[in-house]
Protein backbone atom coordinates (compact mmCIF):
# COMPACT_ATOMS: atom_id res chain seq x y z
CA UNK A 1 0.00 0.00 0.00
CA UNK A 2 1.31 3.04 -1.16
CA UNK A 3 2.85 5.28 1.89
CA UNK A 4 0.66 8.31 1.03
CA UNK A 5 -2.41 6.16 1.36
CA UNK A 6 -1.22 5.07 5.03
CA UNK A 7 -0.34 8.49 5.95
CA UNK A 8 -4.29 9.74 5.22
CA UNK A 9 -5.47 6.65 7.06
CA UNK A 10 -4.07 7.23 10.13
CA UNK A 11 -4.38 11.09 9.79
CA UNK A 12 -7.91 10.29 9.59
CA UNK A 13 -8.09 8.09 12.00
CA UNK A 14 -6.77 10.18 14.91
CA UNK A 15 -9.11 12.93 13.44
CA UNK A 16 -12.48 10.30 13.85
CA UNK A 17 -11.03 8.88 16.85
CA UNK A 18 -11.72 12.15 18.95
CA UNK A 19 -15.15 12.37 19.29
CA UNK A 20 -15.18 8.74 20.82
CA UNK A 21 -11.92 9.26 23.08
CA UNK A 22 -14.06 12.53 24.59
CA UNK A 23 -16.90 10.08 25.26
CA UNK A 24 -14.71 7.34 26.51
CA UNK A 25 -13.17 9.79 28.87
CA UNK A 26 -16.67 11.12 29.78
CA UNK A 27 -17.88 7.56 30.49
CA UNK A 28 -14.32 6.48 32.69
CA UNK A 29 -15.03 9.46 34.87
CA UNK A 30 -18.35 8.72 35.71
CA UNK A 31 -18.69 5.07 35.88
CA UNK A 32 -15.79 5.43 37.80
CA UNK A 33 -17.54 6.95 40.64
CA UNK A 34 -20.74 4.57 40.24
CA UNK A 35 -22.72 6.15 38.25
CA UNK A 36 -23.57 3.74 34.78
CA UNK A 37 -23.91 6.48 31.49
CA UNK A 38 -25.88 5.01 28.95
CA UNK A 39 -26.31 8.61 27.69
CA UNK A 40 -23.07 9.58 26.16
CA UNK A 41 -25.26 9.62 22.85
CA UNK A 42 -27.29 11.92 24.10
CA UNK A 43 -25.42 14.25 25.76
CA UNK A 44 -23.06 14.73 22.65
CA UNK A 45 -26.16 14.99 20.26
CA UNK A 46 -27.13 17.94 22.57
CA UNK A 47 -23.92 19.51 22.76
CA UNK A 48 -23.44 18.64 18.85
CA UNK A 49 -26.39 20.88 18.68
CA UNK A 50 -25.66 24.25 20.94
CA UNK A 51 -22.31 23.88 20.06
CA UNK A 52 -23.29 24.76 16.29
CA UNK A 53 -26.57 26.82 17.22
CA UNK A 54 -24.08 28.79 19.22
CA UNK A 55 -21.14 28.85 16.66
CA UNK A 56 -23.66 30.50 14.31
CA UNK A 57 -25.31 32.95 16.67
CA UNK A 58 -22.44 34.40 17.99
CA UNK A 59 -19.81 34.09 14.70
CA UNK A 60 -17.34 31.93 16.72
CA UNK A 61 -16.07 28.65 17.24
CA UNK A 62 -15.24 29.03 20.88
CA UNK A 63 -18.85 30.61 21.69
CA UNK A 64 -20.02 27.44 20.47
CA UNK A 65 -17.95 25.11 22.32
CA UNK A 66 -18.89 27.21 25.61
CA UNK A 67 -22.90 26.38 25.18
CA UNK A 68 -22.20 23.02 23.95
CA UNK A 69 -19.87 22.26 27.29
CA UNK A 70 -23.03 24.02 29.44
CA UNK A 71 -25.77 21.94 27.38
CA UNK A 72 -24.25 18.70 27.89
CA UNK A 73 -23.59 19.42 31.63
CA UNK A 74 -27.27 20.39 31.95
CA UNK A 75 -28.74 17.14 30.18
CA UNK A 76 -26.06 15.19 32.80
CA UNK A 77 -26.87 17.09 35.93
CA UNK A 78 -30.87 15.78 34.84
CA UNK A 79 -29.32 12.24 34.65
CA UNK A 80 -27.08 12.76 37.74
CA UNK A 81 -30.16 14.26 39.64
CA UNK A 82 -32.58 11.31 38.74
CA UNK A 83 -29.47 8.43 39.11
CA UNK A 84 -27.88 9.56 42.36
CA UNK A 85 -30.53 12.41 44.03
CA UNK A 86 -33.61 10.15 43.45
CA UNK A 87 -31.87 7.16 43.22
CA UNK A 88 -33.63 5.68 40.00
CA UNK A 89 -32.39 3.11 37.69
CA UNK A 90 -29.55 4.03 35.54
CA UNK A 91 -29.89 2.52 32.53
CA UNK A 92 -33.58 3.64 32.19
CA UNK A 93 -32.31 7.15 32.87
CA UNK A 94 -29.47 7.11 30.49
CA UNK A 95 -31.58 5.51 27.54
CA UNK A 96 -34.80 8.32 28.09
CA UNK A 97 -31.47 10.99 27.98
CA UNK A 98 -30.47 9.50 24.90
CA UNK A 99 -34.47 9.51 23.20
CA UNK A 100 -35.00 13.50 24.72
CA UNK A 101 -31.99 14.02 22.75
CA UNK A 102 -32.39 12.95 19.81
CA UNK A 103 -36.01 14.22 19.35
CA UNK A 104 -35.51 17.86 20.44
CA UNK A 105 -32.61 18.50 18.92
CA UNK A 106 -34.59 17.63 15.92
CA UNK A 107 -37.78 19.39 17.11
CA UNK A 108 -35.52 22.80 18.43
CA UNK A 109 -33.89 22.88 15.23
CA UNK A 110 -36.02 22.80 12.86
CA UNK A 111 -38.44 25.06 14.63
CA UNK A 112 -35.49 27.85 14.46
CA UNK A 113 -33.66 27.20 11.08
CA UNK A 114 -36.61 25.37 9.20
CA UNK A 115 -34.21 23.46 7.54
CA UNK A 116 -35.35 20.08 8.80
CA UNK A 117 -33.21 19.93 12.12
CA UNK A 118 -30.01 21.31 10.37
CA UNK A 119 -28.16 24.45 11.45
CA UNK A 120 -27.11 27.12 9.01
CA UNK A 121 -23.70 26.02 7.92
CA UNK A 122 -20.88 27.16 9.81
CA UNK A 123 -18.20 29.36 8.18
CA UNK A 124 -14.84 31.26 9.42
CA UNK A 125 -14.27 31.79 12.76
CA UNK A 126 -17.60 29.76 13.71
CA UNK A 127 -15.62 26.91 13.05
CA UNK A 128 -12.49 25.50 14.61
CA UNK A 129 -9.90 25.36 12.01
CA UNK A 130 -6.36 24.02 12.17
CA UNK A 131 -3.53 25.28 14.59
CA UNK A 132 -0.83 22.21 14.17
CA UNK A 133 -0.67 19.80 11.24
CA UNK A 134 -3.85 20.36 10.32
CA UNK A 135 -5.88 19.75 13.43
CA UNK A 136 -7.87 21.30 15.69
CA UNK A 137 -7.16 22.82 19.20
CA UNK A 138 -10.02 20.73 20.16
CA UNK A 139 -7.80 17.54 18.80
CA UNK A 140 -4.86 18.65 21.34
CA UNK A 141 -7.28 19.19 24.22
CA UNK A 142 -8.81 15.94 23.92
CA UNK A 143 -5.67 14.01 23.23
CA UNK A 144 -4.18 15.78 26.59
CA UNK A 145 -7.12 14.53 28.79
CA UNK A 146 -6.02 11.32 28.72
CA UNK A 147 -3.03 11.97 30.77
CA UNK A 148 -4.82 14.23 33.27
CA UNK A 149 -7.42 11.66 33.70
CA UNK A 150 -4.57 8.64 34.29
CA UNK A 151 -2.87 11.32 36.59
CA UNK A 152 -5.96 12.95 38.64
CA UNK A 153 -7.20 9.28 39.05
CA UNK A 154 -4.74 7.51 40.27
CA UNK A 155 -2.09 9.98 41.90
CA UNK A 156 -4.53 12.40 43.34
CA UNK A 157 -6.78 12.86 46.39
CA UNK A 158 -9.61 13.66 44.49
CA UNK A 159 -9.25 10.73 41.99
CA UNK A 160 -8.59 8.41 44.60
CA UNK A 161 -11.91 8.85 46.54
CA UNK A 162 -14.33 9.52 43.79
CA UNK A 163 -12.74 5.62 42.39
CA UNK A 164 -13.55 4.53 46.60
CA UNK A 165 -17.12 5.94 45.81
CA UNK A 166 -17.50 3.55 42.75
CA UNK A 167 -16.11 0.59 44.69
CA UNK A 168 -17.57 0.79 48.03
CA UNK A 169 -19.38 4.04 48.92
CA UNK A 170 -20.35 3.22 52.54
CA UNK A 171 -16.68 3.18 53.73
CA UNK A 172 -16.55 6.44 51.89
CA UNK A 173 -19.21 7.66 53.55
CA UNK A 174 -18.22 6.36 57.03
CA UNK A 175 -14.66 8.60 56.55
CA UNK A 176 -16.46 11.62 57.06
CA UNK A 177 -16.24 11.98 52.65
CA UNK A 178 -20.14 13.41 50.73
CA UNK A 179 -20.68 10.70 48.17
CA UNK A 180 -23.04 12.47 46.41
CA UNK A 181 -20.66 15.21 46.02
CA UNK A 182 -17.96 13.24 44.44
CA UNK A 183 -20.58 11.47 41.95
CA UNK A 184 -21.91 14.76 40.99
CA UNK A 185 -18.23 16.29 40.26
CA UNK A 186 -17.76 13.10 38.29
CA UNK A 187 -21.26 13.54 36.30
CA UNK A 188 -20.31 17.52 35.34
CA UNK A 189 -16.67 16.18 34.58
CA UNK A 190 -18.49 13.87 32.04
CA UNK A 191 -20.47 16.61 31.02
CA UNK A 192 -17.78 18.52 29.94
CA UNK A 193 -16.02 15.75 27.98
CA UNK A 194 -19.54 14.71 26.30
CA UNK A 195 -19.19 18.54 25.24
CA UNK A 196 -15.53 18.64 23.72
CA UNK A 197 -16.91 15.58 21.88
CA UNK A 198 -20.24 16.85 20.64
CA UNK A 199 -18.89 20.22 19.51
CA UNK A 200 -16.27 18.52 17.78
CA UNK A 201 -18.66 16.75 15.73
CA UNK A 202 -20.49 19.56 14.85
CA UNK A 203 -17.85 22.54 14.87
CA UNK A 204 -14.72 20.85 14.05
CA UNK A 205 -15.30 17.85 12.04
CA UNK A 206 -18.01 19.41 10.33
CA UNK A 207 -19.24 22.57 9.57
CA UNK A 208 -22.85 22.57 11.28
CA UNK A 209 -25.34 19.81 12.53
CA UNK A 210 -27.23 17.55 11.58
CA UNK A 211 -30.32 15.28 12.66
CA UNK A 212 -28.60 11.78 14.74
CA UNK A 213 -25.14 13.03 13.42
CA UNK A 214 -24.01 11.12 16.20
CA UNK A 215 -24.30 8.20 14.68
CA UNK A 216 -24.41 5.33 17.40
CA UNK A 217 -20.27 7.09 18.35
CA UNK A 218 -22.02 7.22 22.05
CA UNK A 219 -22.07 3.66 22.30
CA UNK A 220 -18.95 2.64 20.61
CA UNK A 221 -17.45 4.59 23.26
CA UNK A 222 -19.04 2.97 25.73
CA UNK A 223 -18.03 -0.67 24.13
CA UNK A 224 -14.44 0.97 23.76
CA UNK A 225 -14.89 1.54 27.92
CA UNK A 226 -15.18 -1.49 28.48
CA UNK A 227 -12.48 -2.84 25.99
CA UNK A 228 -9.86 -0.83 28.02
CA UNK A 229 -11.52 -2.28 31.60
CA UNK A 230 -11.97 1.70 32.28
CA UNK A 231 -8.44 2.88 32.24
CA UNK A 232 -7.44 5.78 30.47
CA UNK A 233 -4.65 5.15 28.53
CA UNK A 234 -6.07 1.59 26.99
CA UNK A 235 -9.36 3.96 26.19
CA UNK A 236 -6.69 6.25 24.16
CA UNK A 237 -5.61 2.82 22.21
CA UNK A 238 -9.12 1.70 21.55
CA UNK A 239 -10.90 4.34 20.53
CA UNK A 240 -7.80 4.90 18.11
CA UNK A 241 -8.61 1.55 17.16
CA UNK A 242 -12.61 2.11 16.08
CA UNK A 243 -10.97 5.54 14.52
CA UNK A 244 -8.15 2.81 12.55
CA UNK A 245 -11.30 0.90 11.57
CA UNK A 246 -13.75 3.72 10.24
CA UNK A 247 -10.89 5.05 8.34
CA UNK A 248 -10.30 2.31 6.66
CA UNK A 249 -13.75 1.87 6.13
CA UNK A 250 -13.91 5.19 4.36
CA UNK A 251 -11.26 4.12 1.94
CA UNK A 252 -12.33 0.44 1.40
CA UNK A 253 -15.24 1.95 -0.50
CA UNK A 254 -15.74 0.93 -3.43
CA UNK A 255 -13.44 -2.16 -3.30
CA UNK A 256 -14.34 -5.17 -6.20
CA UNK A 257 -13.31 -8.91 -4.64
CA UNK A 258 -12.70 -11.29 -7.32
CA UNK A 259 -15.19 -13.54 -8.09
CA UNK A 260 -17.95 -11.34 -5.60
CA UNK A 261 -17.62 -7.82 -7.40
CA UNK A 262 -18.02 -4.48 -5.23
CA UNK A 263 -18.56 -5.37 -1.89
CA UNK A 264 -21.67 -3.02 -0.96
CA UNK A 265 -21.16 0.08 0.58
CA UNK A 266 -23.26 -0.90 4.02
CA UNK A 267 -21.17 -4.04 4.57
CA UNK A 268 -18.05 -1.78 4.66
CA UNK A 269 -19.50 0.87 6.98
CA UNK A 270 -20.66 -1.61 9.20
CA UNK A 271 -16.97 -3.25 9.88
CA UNK A 272 -16.66 -0.58 12.65
CA UNK A 273 -19.86 -1.68 14.39
CA UNK A 274 -18.97 -5.48 13.51
CA UNK A 275 -15.77 -5.21 14.90
CA UNK A 276 -17.14 -4.19 17.94
CA UNK A 277 -19.47 -6.78 18.69
CA UNK A 278 -15.93 -9.26 17.87
CA UNK A 279 -13.88 -7.75 20.66
CA UNK A 280 -17.04 -7.52 23.18
CA UNK A 281 -17.71 -11.01 22.50
CA UNK A 282 -14.55 -12.54 22.91
CA UNK A 283 -11.15 -10.95 22.81
CA UNK A 284 -11.07 -8.51 25.61
CA UNK A 285 -11.26 -11.19 28.25
CA UNK A 286 -13.66 -10.93 31.51
CA UNK A 287 -13.58 -6.53 32.12
CA UNK A 288 -15.06 -6.66 35.67
CA UNK A 289 -16.62 -2.91 36.14
CA UNK A 290 -16.33 -1.06 39.29
CA UNK A 291 -17.95 -2.89 41.99
CA UNK A 292 -20.81 -0.10 43.04
CA UNK A 293 -21.47 0.67 39.51
CA UNK A 294 -25.32 1.01 38.42
CA UNK A 295 -26.11 0.95 42.03
CA UNK A 296 -27.83 3.62 44.10
CA UNK A 297 -26.15 4.42 47.62
CA UNK A 298 -28.34 4.57 50.60
CA UNK A 299 -26.82 6.45 53.36
CA UNK A 300 -26.90 3.99 56.18
CA UNK A 301 -28.64 5.14 59.45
Amino acid sequence: MDIGILVTIFDSALRLSIPLLAACLAGLWSERSGVVDIGLEGKMLVAAFAGAAGAYAFGSAWAGLLLGILASVAIGLVHGFASISQRGNQIVSGVAINMLAAGLTAIVGNAWYGQGGRTPPLEGDQRFGGVLFGHSALVYVVLLAVPVTWFVLGRTRFGLRLRAVGENPAAVDTAGISVTGLRYSAVIIAGVLCGFAGVYLSVGQAAGFLPNMTTGRGFIALAALIFAKWRAWPALGACFLFGLLDASANQLQGLSLPGIGEVPVQAIQALPYLMTVILLAGVIGKAIPPRAAGIPYVKER
